[in-house]
Order: structure tokens, then C-alpha cells, then sequence
């Protein structure tokens, strides 16, 4: 725990609404003051919220979850407004910037949008504010059926290569049976994501919210990707994040697979069907395979397909070699503009400038 330095925070709808009462206001002061102390020791925080559906349903006197979707996104939109102006003054408290930003899944699976994301998620951790991500429920259709933001914390775990996926639910964590009717439930402290027993013990969700413990082991998956362990733990734990932070037991940790820069690079591996090539010089051919590092427009001699930012090209040398592949910052035609250019030269030549890579080393295989 003390190597972690990027994390993404998950907070449920039952923890935000007090089950449904309305929204948790001191709740969310103690949340966002552990918050404000892990992005002062340095580690960028990015959180992922609930509660919007909930908080409008509070707001509007509605008892009960509506089923019709019209009616579900009329809540999210009320109750979103609500939620962020919560986030907002509590963060202020501690002099802290946020931001807020709605996803829905599909901005993650289309590979340009997850680029653009993925940009905006790190320019913001630069500037030390920290993104309040939610799922755009009022206007997604299948996700508010279907979907669930213990998933979305996963995506966005994935996206920003985070160290620890920590998701605060109502319950202390998960338990070899169900608790609420077994006494003799014992928690399960410390676990594999690849522990195939571990769906069997998850229970279904709760009134107000979507997920349950079997979304958030699926999420843990989803998590263990691009490397990221997952602590599933109780937000009613008093300093929960902090003493997670420092290595205490509480709840349940979830250990990935595999070592997070080989995870990052099968994820990657798995999502590439190539739409062009770039030709490589011999010094970007060797910068790539001896130094793992970008691959810039100055090394690029040639240009073949047709593809758009975010699709997946593959790095050829002069001799025809495939050297890596991976998810290009710039379209065919941006790119035969700025090959064999100096980075510090793209926004004059194309009149902007996305990144300074054409393809960066967090998204290549190097083969």
C-alpha cells in the first residue's frame, strides 16, 4: 500500500443516501476529508460516484425506484445537480479544485473517446484536481438497466492505470455466506481476482443501488486488467481510506493476477486489430525495443491506411519488421503532416496539438 500513488475511489448509493433518506451530507464531509488528505500526501485521487437516481428520488419526494427509463434519467438529472453541489462545497473546505465528469461504458469502448478521456483524466491529475466521475444516467439507456458504476470505477481504473481500485460499500467487505442470515459468516480478508470460488459468496444488490458484491468482484476483474489491486471495504469504518492506505486489514483485498505492466500490456494486446502502419526509422526502432519509451513524429518515415485517433496502427520498421503497436494520438492524415517533425512543432503545423506523441509508451506493445 505505501507504493500506491494513483487511486480511484468508489462510493455506493447506499452509503450516499443513508439508504435511500436523503443525501449522506456528513457522510460525504468525512469521505472527501480523507480524500483531500491522500491527494495532500500525493497521491492523485480520482472518485467515482453513485447516488445520483437516489438523490433525485429524495430530492422529488419519491419513495420508491421508478422503473420506467424516462422516469429513471428525470431522477438522475434532478438528483446529479444535488450531488455534485454536495461534492463542491465539501471539497472547498479543504481547498481543493474538482471536477465533474459523466461517462457512460461506450465512452470507454470507443477507442477515441477513451483517448480523449484518458487525456483529459491525466490533465486534470496534473493540475491536482480531482475528478468526481459519475455515469451519465440521463442519457444512457442500456447502462441504467444494465449497468453499474462499480464497473465504471474499473473502466476508469483501467484508463488511468491506478495503483488500487478501493470501492466503499455498506458492508464490511465479502464473506464465505451471507452474514445477514448466517452468523457464522467469516470475511474473507485476502483473496486472488482469478479465485474462481469467489462468485459463489457474493449476494445480489440493494434496493437503491445497481451492483452488488458479485458486480464488484466482476469489477475487481475489470480492475486486475491493467494491474490494479481492489479493496472492497465498508465506508462506516471511521478513517477507511487512510488505514486502508497504511496496510490495516479491513475488508477485502483483492490481488491481481499478474504484474500491473504485463497485465496493462495483454489488455492492450487484446484490443488490437490494426488500421494502418507507421514506418519507423532505425533510431525509433531502437528507442522503442532497447529504451520502452514513446514513439514520437520525428522517428516516423512513412505513412500507410487510413485510421483515426485512438485506433490501433502497428510501428514497422525500414526493412518491414512489425517492432509494436498500439493506439495512435492522431488520424492518417494528422500524422503524414507531423512525421519527421519535432513534437514542439505540431501545434503550428496542424493549428493544435492533442499530445506530443504520436503513440504513447502506456499504450504499445513493444513485440
Amino acid at each position: 500500500m505505501g507504493a500506491v500513488k494513483r487511486c480511484v475511489v468508489k462510493i455506493g448509493s447506499a452509503l450516499l443516501t443513508e439508504d435511500g433518506r436523503g443525501l449522506n451530507s456528513t457522510g460525504i464531509d468525512q469521505w472527501v476529508a480523507q480524500l483531500a488528505h491522500m491527494r495532500k500526501a500525493g497521491i492523485e485521487v480520482v472518485l467515482v460516484t453513485s447516488g445520483s437516481v437516489a438523490a433525485g428520488m429524495q430530492c422529488l419526494g419519491i419513495g420508491e425506484r421508478p422503473h420506467a427509463l424516462h422516469e429513471l434519467q428525470a431522477m438522475a438529472a434532478v438528483g446529479q445537480m444535488d450531488l455534485i453541489h454536495t461534492y463542491e462545497l465539501a471539497f472547498q473546505k479543504h481547498e481543493l479544485h474538482t471536477a465533474q465528469i459523466l461517462l457512460t461504458h461506450d465512452d470507454l469502448a470507443d477507442r477515441t473517446r477513451y483517448l480523449n478521456a484518458r487525456s483529459t483524466l491525466r490533465s486534470l491529475l496534473r493540475y491536482l484536481v480531482v475528478p468526481v466521475v459519475n455515469e451519465n444516467d440521463t442519457v444512457a439507456t442500456e447502462e441504467i438497466r444494465f449497468g453499474d458504476n462499480d464497473t465504471l470505477a474499473a473502466l476508469v481504473a483501467n484508463l488511468i492505470e491506478a495503483d488500487l481500485l478501493v470501492i466503499l460499500t455498506d458492508q464490511e467487505g465479502l464473506f464465505d455466506k451471507d452474514p445477514r442470515t448466517n452468523k457464522d459468516a467469516q470475511l474473507i480478508e485476502q483473496a486472488s481476482v482469478g479465485d474462481v470460488s469467489l462468485q459463489a459468496m457474493a449476494g445480489e444488490s440493494g434496493v437503491l443501488g445497481r451492483g452488488g458484491m458479485r458486480t464488484k468482484l466482476l469489477a475487481a476483474e475489470k480492475a486486475a486488467r491493467s494491474g490494479t489491486a481492489t479493496v472492497i471495504a465498508s465506508g462506516l469504518v471511521d478513517d477507511v481510506l487512510g488505514r486502508v492506505l497504511k496496510g490495516e486489514a479491513l475488508g477485502t483485498f483483492l490481488q491481481p493476477d499478474k504484474e500491473r505492466l504485463v497485465a496493462r500490456k495483454q489488455w492492450l494486446a487484446g484490443q488490437m486489430q490494426a488500421r494502418g502502419k507507421l514506418i519507423i526509422d532505425a533510431g525509433a526502432v531502437k528507442v522503442l525495443r532497447e529504451s520502452g519509451r514513446s514513439l514520437l513524429p520525428v522517428g516516423v518515415k512513412a505513412i500507410e491506411g487510413d485510421f483515426d485517433r485512438g485506433e490501433i496502427v502497428l510501428c514497422v520498421g525500414e526493412d518491414g519488421e512489425e517492432v509494436a503497436r498500439g493506439l495512435v494520438n492522431y488520424s492518417a492524415g494528422e500524422s503524414d503532416k507531423i512525421r519527421g517533425q519535432a513534437s514542439d512543432r505540431i501545434e503550428g503545423i496542424l493549428g493544435y496539438v492533442d499530445e506530443p506523441e504520436l503513440i504513447h509508451r502506456d499504450n504499445m506493445v513493444v513485440l
